[in-house]
């Protein structure tokens, strides 16, 4: 159980700490270079964490109603629906920031970047956080497994919390351009394992047709491995992805390299010192 509950806690953990360090590393490096005007507080990840949080207590109180919708596959269906706005917030959030808008236009921009960033990190920690709840809640009722289950999930807290923690210093240490196409490099990334998640959930519902699959790597790497699970978190990592996954992630991850946000951090004319 004590394993059991150190793969399961550290999957849902890991992915939401890694997406929140890199949209904090995004936030810092466009308030270091105060490009345009934007301005992007960093209360906007308090926001992102209390709304999250109450978003997955919500959802988690939710599940078993959830669940019987759409002929017994809801939650494939709901958790799919979930994977897609954060891939269109972070588009938002993408599109949102331009190189040359006049300060009436920045102000604007900034509000909605935010907004999305906000959305982005709460809805990943309601589909994460959801399911932590629901894992520890079956397990209040068997009283012999709750002490390894609870130190095996805070020991795969302390693990995620401190991977996102090791990213965010180690992108922040690089010299300002590299640690922000760095994180735009990451944040495409995470576009495209968001939207080869959204594929699998819903191919498993029957909604998408099967696909072949491309190719078969457990055997070297197991997904369910902690190294398997950072890869997972940090790159999308699948050790059996199917023809369509794999066609959505590309084009996820085009969409975000291909952004205003990302051609700008290509085009930056400031000092790597300021």
């Amino acid at each position: 159980m004590f394993l059991n509950a150190v793969i399961l806690v550290l999957q849902e953990i890991l992915e939401a700490a890694l997406l929140i360090s890199v949209m904090l590393v995004l936030a810092h490096e466009l308030r270091r270079y105060a490009l345009a005007g934007y301005d992007l507080r960093v209360r906007w990840v308090v926001y992102a964490i209390v709304l999250g949080t109450a978003g997955a207590l919500f959802y988690a109180w939710l599940t078993p109603t959830v669940s019987e919708w759409f002929d017994y596959v809801g939650l494939e269906v709901v958790n799919a629906c979930m994977q897609w706005f954060i891939i269109v917030f972070l588009l938002g959030f993408c599109y949102a920031l331009k190189p040359r808008v006049v300060a009436a236009n920045a102000r604007i921009r900034s509000i909605v970047a935010s907004v999305c960033m906000i959305c982005v990190v709460a809805l990943g920690i309601t589909r994460e956080g959801s399911e932590v709840i629901l894992y520890i809640g079956g397990i209040m009722g068997q009283p012999e497994n709750l002490t390894p289950v609870v130190l095996g999930g805070l020991m795969a807290a302390g693990i995620g919390i401190s991977s996102g923690w090791f990213l965010f210093n180690g992108l922040i240490s690089l010299k300002p351009k590299v640690a922000f196409r760095t994180a735009l490099v990451l944040l495409a990334l995470f576009a495209g394992n968001m939207a080869a998640q959204g594929v699998l959930l819903l191919t498993q519902a029957d909604w998408l047709p099967f696909t072949v699959e491309l190719w078969d790597t457990s055997n070297l790497l197991a997904e369910y491995s902690v190294p398997g699970q950072l890869l997972y978190a940090l790159v999308g990592y699948e050790a059996t992805p199917s023809l369509l996954q794999a066609g959505v992630y590309l084009l996820a991850a085009l969409l975000v390299l291909t952004s205003p946000l990302f051609l700008l951090a290509w085009n930056l004319k400031q000092a790597d010192a300021a």
